[in-house]
Parts: structure tokens; C-alpha cells; sequence
């Protein structure tokens, strides 16, 4: 299978980012025989404190990039963030490493041209109109031509970074100068996409194993600002509307191929249809409510999809919810009060992500709770996470 060339059991992974997501990987992988090499571009980022290596460096440089390659010769490369220089991975692929999927896979879906046009117009499932801009005039061409209201992101970032909401022209030039101020590789293209009126967005975690494609329930959310804010599993949905999403998942993640878990997210709109939006070729942040609903969590899934371990069935024992827990403001040394009362909640617990500093708004942590229904697990969720305060311990 292209992307998966080695012929030995892995036993060393170079991670390339070292957050939230990476952490609860590490731990996984480390409890299949795993060496763990955690890099990032800041010291004792998460992953980092669980992982039995760690590297600092900018992972844009090809150079540096190229040389902890070398340094580790890994058997497994597993990018975990967009901000990385995937240039140079199929040159590792190449020398028999396994870029996680594949190398092709982490280069289109790290940029929302290639993903979009790979799923739109070679692939032919449904997307919102969409454009793309490299200059404000380009951008301000693009809005005209999608209408408004439009939504502008990046092409290269995550979590929200840089997306704006246009309703007016009158908001053209703060949203240009946010798209290129806040992208995970600084300044450049733009997405300008068709605003969906749609009633509801899920992640569908669609798993390429060595046994066969998988998906587990479908993940609803909701986001502010382009970033998740909490989600639950299973969502609602019609075994019409269930079956389109997995044959768009199954598109998509067929044609990048590889092994691992990949998140595939759609709307769905109010008239039955799915359209496609975005796929991550890693765990994903609204999956971390599996840790709480799932007999295995999405990060032990994608460890045993990448190991070529074989599956038989995903469990979710329990409908789930998870809701994020942010700083309030940039701080030097987060400090968290409410522990207490989170546990008096019953059914749930806090996940704390051991970020050594926070800027506004960065995800510091995650209550998550189970319930006989995802509405009472998004109650007792939400009631834990108001128990809960952050400030700056400095």
C-alpha cells in the first residue's frame, strides 16, 4: 500500500507537533511498544512531557526538518499540526519511513486548496462555492463572486486561526488583514467559501485499517470563531443522511489513502444533503469526547491503524460530551481552581493539557462526561465546566 512501505514492526515515531492531540497519542503508542520522539517549536509543549524524547525546532524548516529525520531515522513520521514544511516528506516516504497516511495525504489536507479541489473536482462530492485569493484585490474579486455572507480562511491553519465571518464589504479589509496575520505559515493564500445555512456540522473519525475502513458514531459540535468549543457523540442524524456521510468520508479518505485515523468533517443541511468540508489526516479536536464515550479513544484508534493492527468493531459504551476550557487572557503560568466541585458532577472528569503558557482563548483543558443521552451529558459537562476558573499563577 502506497505510503506504508516498511516491513518490520514500528518501534520509533517522530512526532511532529507535540500538543493537546499529540499527547494522549504518545501515551497510546508508548502502550504498544512505542519510542516516542515529541517536536515541537516550543520547549515542554505536552506530548513532550509524556514522551521519551523531544526536539525543539522550527518544523517550516526543511533543513531542520530534514536533519531530525536523520538524527532519529524513525520508522513512523506522524505530523500532528499543519505548520510543518511536508515539501520534503515524500523524500522520507521514499527511504521506507511511513509518512502517517501517506505523505500525499498530510500535503493536501495541510492545504485547503489541495483538499478541496482533490474533493470537489476530481472526487465530485458536494462542498460549498468556494475561491481562492493571493492578494487583497484577488480577495475582494472572490467575496463578489461568491456573495455574501462568505466565510475566509487561511489555506494553511487550524482551530479557527484567521478565519473571519463576512457579512459586508465593510469587512473586507479586517478580514483580509486576519487571514494574514493569524495563518499558521504567515502571509499568503486565502479560501473564500459559500456560507452554508446548514442545521448542524459533525466529524465523522473515519479509521483506515489493515481490516477495512471503519467510522465511528458521528461527532456533533459547536464552534465559535471557526473553533471548537464543545462536542458530543453520537449525534443525531437519519440513516439516509448517516449513509452520504460515510460514503463521502469513505471517498476522500480512499483516494489519500494510507493507514490511521482521519476527521472528516460535513454539514448537514436542513433538506437531508451532506456536504463536505474539511478532513484532518489525524485525531481531532472534537474527538477528544471519545475519551469519554468510547470503549477506545480516537487516539488509541489511529496507534493501532498505523501499527497495522487488525479491528474487529469500535465500542461506545455511553453517549458523551466534552466541552473546552480556555484562558481568559494570556498568562505566564496557568493555575486552575474548582477541582472539587468538578468531581461532586457525577460521570465526570477533567483532562488538563500541561501547557506551560497561555495567550487569549488557547485551549488549556477538557471536562468530559457521560450520560443515559447526549443531552445529559452535555448538562453535567457544561455544569462541571462552570465550577472551574483559570488564572495566572504568576
Amino acid at each position: 500500500m502506497i505510503g506504508t512501505p516498511y516491513t518490520t514492526e514500528a518501534t520509533r515515531a517522530l512526532l511532529l507537533g507535540s500538543g493537546e492531540l499529540g499527547k494522549e497519542l504518545t501515551i497510546e503508542l508508548q502502550r504498544l511498544g512505542v519510542e516516542v520522539w515529541a517536536c515541537d517549536r516550543y520547549e515542554n509543549a505536552p506530548a513532550m512531557q509524556v514522551a521519551q524524547h523531544c526536539l525543539v525546532f522550527d518544523m517550516l524548516n526543511p533543513i531542520l526538518l530534514s536533519q531530525a529525520v536523520a538524527s532519529v531515522n524513525p520508522h513512523l513520521i506522524i505530523p500532528e499540526v499543519e505548520a510543518i514544511a511536508t515539501d520534503v516528506l515524500p523524500q522520507f516516504e521514499a527511504q521506507g519511513m511511513f509518512v502517517v497516511p501517506t505523505a500525499r495525504a498530510v500535503q493536501l489536507t495541510m492545504d485547503r486548496e489541495g483538499i478541496r479541489r482533490l474533493a470537489a473536482e476530481t472526487l465530485k462530492v458536494p462542498t460549498a462555492k468556494y475561491s481562492f485569493a493571493d492578494s487583497f484585490e484577488e480577495f475582494v474579486s472572490g467575496v463578489e463572486k461568491i456573495g455574501l455572507p462568505c466565510v475566509v480562511k487561511p489555506i494553511m491553519s487550524s482551530s479557527g486561526k484567521g478565519q473571519s465571518l463576512v457579512r459586508s464589504r465593510t469587512d473586507l479589509e479586517d478580514a483580509w488583514n486576519t487571514s494574514q496575520e493569524s495563518g499558521r505559515a504567515g502571509r499568503g493564500k486565502v479560501i473564500i467559501e459559500e456560507f452554508v445555512p446548514f442545521e448542524s456540522e459533525i466529524t465523522l473519525l473515519t479509521i483506515k485499517t489493515i481490516s477495512g475502513t471503519f467510522f465511528c458514531e458521528p461527532i456533533g459540535h459547536k464552534q465559535e470563531s471557526g473553533d471548537y468549543v464543545e462536542s458530543w457523540q453520537p449525534h443525531p442524524m437519519t440513516q439516509h443522511q448517516l449513509t452520504l456521510a460515510q460514503d463521502i468520508a469513505k471517498a476522500v479518505t480512499d483516494n489519500l489513502g494510507g493507514l490511521g485515523l482521519f476527521g472528516v468533517e460535513l454539514f448537514l443541511l436542513k433538506n437531508g444533503a451532506v456536504v463536505f468540508s474539511e478532513v484532518s489526516p489525524r485525531p481531532h479536536d472534537t474527538g477528544m469526547v471519545t475519551m469519554a464515550s468510547q470503549r477506545w479513544s480516537q487516539f488509541s484508534l489511529h496507534a493501532r491503524a498505523i501499527l497495522k493492527l487488525p479491528f474487529t468493531s469500535i465500542a461506545r459504551p455511553s453517549p458523551g460530551a466534552s466541552v473546552a476550557l480556555r484562558a481568559p487572557g494570556p498568562m505566564k503560568s496557568p493555575y486552575f481552581r474548582g477541582l472539587k466541585d468538578l468531581y461532586s458532577v457525577p460521570d465526570t472528569e477533567l483532562r488538563l493539557f500541561g501547557k506551560p503558557n497561555a495567550t487569549a482563548r488557547r485551549r488549556l483543558g477538557v471536562v468530559l462526561s457521560t450520560g443515559e443521552s447526549i443531552e445529559a451529558a452535555l448538562t453535567k459537562a457544561r455544569l462541571a465546566h462552570k465550577h472551574l476558573s483559570v488564572t495566572d499563577g504568576i
